[in-house]
Parts: C-alpha cells; structure tokens; sequence
C-alpha cells in the first residue's frame, strides 16, 4: 500500500513515480510477462486485471546411485498467477502511460473493460494501450468474480460484528455456493439470485442507494466528498434528528414489545423542532435512513426466494464500518436473525475478476484451484471513518491482490463428517489476544534464523544475502501489519503466519531453505533403516506396536521450524533417534488413547490407510515407514501423502518417491506392497507445514474413495495440533504429535516435549 500525491499526465512511468511512495513495478508487477487484461472503471475507482506468467525457481530432487540419495538442482518454473491492482481514477492516465512503457510480451490484442467507465475512458485506453476495448455486461462480470472468490479464498466473506475486537468474523468457505442472493450497492441498488456458476437473475433493485446518499448528503452538508460524508456520519447522533419509538409511545413502547431506541421516523424532528442541526446528525440520519432500506429491501427479497445468505458489494460498502453495522443491524432486524449479512474483503475487484474470466473463457480458468499470494497482496485494511479522511488507510492508495494458480484443483477430502462446519484451525489468533501476541514476536525472533537458512541453501548464489534481506524486511513488514490488522487476510492463525513466510521466501527465489538439511538427513536416516527394522521385529507384538508408536513421536521430534529442537539440532550433530526417544514424555502422555489404539489393533485390520506425513528424515524413514511396514503385514492398504511443494523441513511427494524406492531396495515387504500398488504416495496439493482438510488434491480424494480408506493417520504439530485437532472425520483417525513449543505446552497444560496420542473413533 502507498500513499498517492498529485497525478501527472506524462508519456511514461515517470510521472506516475512522481504520483506514489511504492515503486510503481512494485504495483504493476510482472508486467513484461502479461498475458491477458481487463479493466472495471467505477465511478471513483479502476481495477485492473491482468493475466501473467512468473518464473521462480523450484528444488528438483533427481535419483542418484552414491551417496547422499539424491541430488538437488534449482530449476526454474513457469506459473501462471492473476493480478488485481484497484487505485483511484485519478491516477489512470499515469498508470496507463507506465504499463503502456513496460508491455514486452503481451500476446493480447483487446482488453475486457467493465463498468460506467468502460465507456468514459474508451478512447484513452485503446490510444495509451493500442488495445481494442471489449466491453462487457456489468451484472454478469459481477457474479463471475463473486463466484470466483467464494470457491478459491478460504476466508472470503466475513460477518461484521460492532462490539467484537476485531470486527471482523470471517466465513469457512461453504463447499456448496449456491445459492445466494447478491445486493450490489452502487448508485443505486442490484438484487440478484444467483442460483448456479451460470445461471443468475436481477430480482429487484432500488433508486435509492449510494447515489442517493452522496447526493442529499451533499445537499445537507455542502460536503461533496463521499468519505468525508461518511467521516461527519461516523461522528452523527442520528436520534437528534430522527424520531424514535419513544418520542412516539412515550413509555408505553414496552407494552407494545418495542425497543424505544427504534426509529419511527426518519428526520421526523426536523419538521417540528425549531433549531438547527449538525452536519453530523443529519449525515448520520441518512446513513440510517438508506441502509436501513436497503436492509429490509434484501431481507424482503431473501425471503421471497427463500436464501439465508446475502452478500453485499459495491462502491457504498468499500469496507466502511459505519455503514457495514446498519446494513447488519437491519438484516438482523427485519429477519429476526433468519437471514445473514456477508460482506467479501475483495469486493472491490469483482467486476475487474469477472471481466477478465470472460475474456480468459479459451483457457478456462474455472478448471484450476487459485490461491492468494500473500507476499503481493495488500490484504483487507481498516478502512475506519473514525481516523478521519486524510488519515484513512485507503485515501489515495494502490491495493493489490494476487493469486496464483495451483497445479491441481483443490477438493474437500471426502471422509469430513461434515465438511461446511470443517474448520482446520485450532486457535484463531484474531479472537486470542495473547496467542496472537505470542505467535507474533515468535514469528519475528525466528525472522534472523530463517534467513541464515535461506542463504545457506543457496551457497554458490552471488545475490541470496540480498535477496535474503529483502525478504526479511517484506516478511517484517508483514508481521507488523498484522499487529494493527490482524483480519487483513482473513482470520489469523499459526498456519496462515506460516504460509505467509513461505509465499515471501518463494518471492525472493528461496524455494527450498531446508534442502541440503533434509537431504544429509535423509542419507543418515536411510542407512540407520534395517537395524531400525530388526529391532522391532525381535519384538513381541504387543512390545512391537508400543516402540512402534515411539518411533513415530520421536521421528516427529526433528522439526526445524521448532526453536527448542532446531537449537539441539545446530548445536549437537549427534542427536538422533535414541535420543529423541529419550525426550519423550514418559505415559500417561498429555493426551493419551493408546490403550484404546492397542485394543483396536487385537480386532480386524483396516481396509485402507490414509496417512498424512510430516518431516523428511528421521521422521518419514525411521518413524512412519516402520509403521505403515506395520499396517502392510496387517493386510492394510496404505495411502502415503506428502506435500507436493516444500515447507521448513517438511518431506514433499519427490523426496518420498526416493525414500521409499531406497527403502524398497532394503526391505521385501514395502518393495512387494509397491509393485503390487499396496502402498501408494500420492501429494497433497499443499506446500504448508499445517493441512487444510477442504483443500486436497482431487486426486488424491479420489484414491481416498476407490480404496475405501477408513482410518486416517496425521501427524505433527502443524498438522494434528495447530490444525486439524478438532476435525470431525467419518471414520477412525489418528492425530499425534510432540509439543515442541513450550508456550504451547503450557498452554496445553503439560511441558516441552509432551506428548498428544489423540484415537478418535466416530460415533454411529
């Protein structure tokens, strides 16, 4: 975000840098490699979107016959990744000027335009662009991206709460959409029923919307500003001008079961009282007036076509507070709470998302799963009236959003019980005051240690400090909007701050700090395997299924994104498998079901296991494969997934296709299960050291289905604890995980190195 100045009207970028404090190929990034544009000019705001291809780098694990198992070579890779930049009309020339200068390989020849001003602005776009304007209907571009956003950003609608800190409550994204009813508030008021991705229609409206509001504002307080309309309303006493239940009823308005506060009559004490009202009473009078119309106009419509779910965009909402808390009031009012009010922290871009779908239909961008990208989007800023105009976050700034496009869609993993109530996360920092405090400064006194890390990974780089700089300032910065916002993307979590880092260590070409770690372990781990596997077939099987559940939170130890045990790991090359057993809190374990697990393994096998893995090393060669070994011998099927793209020392897919054809190479009954497709690795679709239940890989939901899994394995903190701890599954599950943190294990109620055996079986 950056404040804007005066705009100029040059012939180059110059002019534009002259308008902002941000770079402006921080804003219009990757421009060289845009594909594909389309533009929504409102009334005060453009949005532009275009399509680009961005090369990064990426680690490839690559078989070898010699030590260590496998070589790692940094290649690049092209992704393709949507950009949205939303800045004031004001600054369109310059803008236009700047992207026209820059524009290398575009291979389009028309930009989709949406909005009044596709038609204001028609000659100067196709004259600095030399691209022919296509404009596109307005309703249709609007439902498009609403669609859009609903289906790919996990913490899109949010409720807006007056009394809560934060405001903000944002929506688990509902795996069905539709259907819902759209109010888009712009001059006037659109009420649309939007039923499937492509069957909508317009149901209603009004004539008195935001127009209206701005206009006999103006009227009554000669403040032509739209914000600063907002900015007297949020300061208004509007039972000053308006008439109440009370003013009404007297004190006979409980008798009626009325509240006396309500109003009876908008302005109704203007026509008898003999004096002169303030500017802020009477904008707030109208800010009551039109919103609470539009609330009842909404409810009325929702349930007419009998909808629970009422989204509301356009230029009137902007995330404004004032107006955002009469909109739901009135909802909740006229509904008696039936009836929900959602608002979207990108309801902004809709029309500027949904042009560009359309233009982009040849490709169909519908097929893919997208993901936000963190480090390039600006995310959801208070937008409160109450600092007043000059100092509001979004005068005259540049927002940004971004979003990446995932290789694979993105489905719910079909053994949820009950997937629209799933929520992966345990805590949400947004609403925890202390945690988010505490994860906060965590985040940030890792801040020097990840950076040593990255530039280690990269040894023969001539650039990876400075890179290493940069993105330490970015991530810094982000942490330190997070403290004032903790909402901006969505509800803060330990997995969201984590994913954060990631998407900023990807923007700077780190792909893969842990690399060379996880490659020296993997080679240790591996070589340590058959006598790992002796010594738990001399075992009794009762003995046996004990040290084998061992082996699985001793593995789960050797985590680098843990301070307590990355701080053991630096300073003593020696800590292995018998020493993290040591460390292992002695049973009963802070939460501990296995004399329930042991008595389920004395019944029938499962047909089919599905388990989720966590670190490389240790934890996947000494821990898990020993157990899956296990369920095999049991006459279990097993699914092994893995992330398909890395995360602090977390083994992805590539890394456990080796390991495993190493260990294979060692041991006949994981080399017979292979062959014989007993044993599956599959990934995830995740690159996050936590996982998102309602965000797999489609096709590894599908093997899910065919095979018939009915017991599910997750392990580790990120994946058991910080997520996932509270998942309602449809079949047997096993969540379990070593507390590495001590501020957690507290928390917890135990000490560092606690550990969490969680056997859950459904109820019937």
């Amino acid at each position: 975000m950056a404040e804007c100045g005066a705009s100029g009207s040059g012939s180059s970028g110059d002019s534009l840098d002259k308008s902002i404090t941000l770079p402006p190929d921080e804003i219009f990034r990757n421009l060289e490699n845009a594909k594909r544009f389309a533009i929504d000019i409102g009334g005060s705001l453009t949005k532009l979107a275009y399509y680009s291809t961005v090369q990064h780098k990426v680690a490839k694990d690559t078989e070898r016959e010699h030590e260590p198992p496998y070589e790692i070579s940094v290649q690049e890779e092209i992704t393709a990744r949507l950009h949205f930049i939303k800045f004031e009309n004001t600054y369109i020339e310059a803008c236009l000027d700047f992207i026209k200068d820059h524009l290398v390989n575009t291979e389009t020849k028309v930009i989709q335009a949406t909005g009044g001003g596709a038609y204001k602005f028609k000659d100067l776009i196709e004259e600095k662009l030399r691209l022919k304007v296509d404009k596109e209907d307005v309703m249709t571009c609007l439902i498009k991206g609403c669609n859009f956003v609903l289906k790919n950003i996990p913490h899109e609608a949010f409720v807006y709460q007056k009394d809560s800190d934060p405001e903000f409550r944002f929506q688990t994204n509902h795996p069905h959409i539709f259907p819902y009813l759209l109010v888009n508030i712009g001059s006037g008021v659109s009420i649309v029923k939007v039923e499937t991705e492509d069957r909508f229609e317009w149901v209603g409206g009004s004539s008195i919307g935001g127009g209206t509001f701005w206009g006999l504002g103006a009227l009554l307080t000669k403040t032509k500003k739209f914000d600063e309309l907002l900015h007297l309303a949020s300061r208004g006493q509007h039972s000053n001008v308006d008439m109440l239940v009370r003013d009404v009823y007297g004190g006979a308005h409980q008798t009626l079961g009325l509240s006396g506060n309500l109003i009876a009559s908008s302005f109704g004490k203007s026509a008898t009282a003999d004096q002169e009202f303030s500017k802020e009473d009477m904008a707030k009078s109208l800010l009551h007036m039109i919103s609470n119309d539009i609330g009842q106009l909404a409810c009325l419509h929702a349930r007419l076509h009998s909808l629970d779910r009422v989204y509301f965009g356009g230029f009137f909402i902007r995330g404004h507070p004032v107006t955002m808390r009469t909109i739901t009031y009135s909802i909740n009012f006229f509904s008696k709470g039936e009836v929900q009010a959602l608002f979207l922290r990108h309801e902004g871009y809709l029309g500027a998302i949904g042009a560009f779908l359309k233009g982009a239909e040849q490709d169909n961008p519908n097929q893919y799963s997208w993901g936000e990208n963190y480090a390039g989007s600006s995310g959801l800023m208070s937008a409160s009236p109450e600092l007043g105009p000059a100092q509001r976050a979004r005068s005259g700034t540049f927002d940004l959003l971004e979003m990446d496009r995932l290789e694979r869609p993105l489905v719910d993993l079909p053994l949820l019980l009950d997937p629209p109530s799933y929520v992966p996360d345990t805590v949400d920092l947004t609403d925890d005051a202390l945690a988010r405090k505490y994860w906060l400064t965590c985040f940030e006194e890792a801040l020097d240690g990840v950076v040593k890390r990255a530039v280690a990974s990269q040894p023969d780089s001539v650039d990876a400090a400075e890179r290493a700089e940069k993105f330490r300032q970015k991530y810094w910065n982000k942490l330190q909007t997070l403290r004032q916002q903790p909402f901006a993307y969505g509800t803060l979590t330990v997995r969201s701050l984590l994913d954060t880092r990631e998407h900023c260590l990807n923007e700077f070409n780190f792909p893969d700090p842990y690399s060379k770690v996880k490659q020296r372990e993997n080679g240790v781990a591996l070589r340590c395997f058959p006598g790992v596997v002796r010594s738990l077939d001399a075992l009794g099987w009762e003995e046996r299924q004990l040290a084998l559940v061992k082996g699985l939170l001793a593995g789960n130890v050797f985590d680098w994104g843990a301070k307590a045990v990355s701080a053991v790991l630096e300073s003593d090359p020696y800590f292995g498998f018998e020493e993290a057993k040591r460390k292992l809190q002695e049973r009963p374990w802070l939460v501990d079901s296995y004399s329930e697990w042991l008595q389920r393994l004395k019944g029938p096998p499962h047909k089919c296991a599905l388990i989720f893995a966590d670190n490389s090393g240790i934890d996947i060669i000494l821990g898990v494969f020993p157990f899956v070994r296990e369920l095999l011998l049991r006459g279990t099927e097993v699914i092994l997934a893995c992330n398909s793209g890395p995360a602090l020392n977390d083994v992805t897919h590539s890394e456990s296709l080796i390991v495993a054809e190493r260990i294979a190479g060692m041991d006949p009954v994981v080399h017979s299960a292979l062959q014989e497709e007993r044993l599956l690795l599959v990934q995830t679709g995740s690159s996050s050291p936590c996982l998102d239940l309602s965000r797999l890989d489609k096709g590894l939901a599908a093997l899910v289905r065919e095979r018939g899994a009915d017991l599910v394995v997750i392990e580790g903190m990120g994946r058991a604890v910080h997520t996932n701890y509270h998942a309602a599954l449809r079949c047997e599950s096993l969540k379990l995980a070593v507390i590495k943190n001590a501020w957690l294990a507290e928390r917890l109620g135990g000490r560092l190195f606690s550990v969490i055996f969680k056997y859950e079986v459904p109820a019937e």
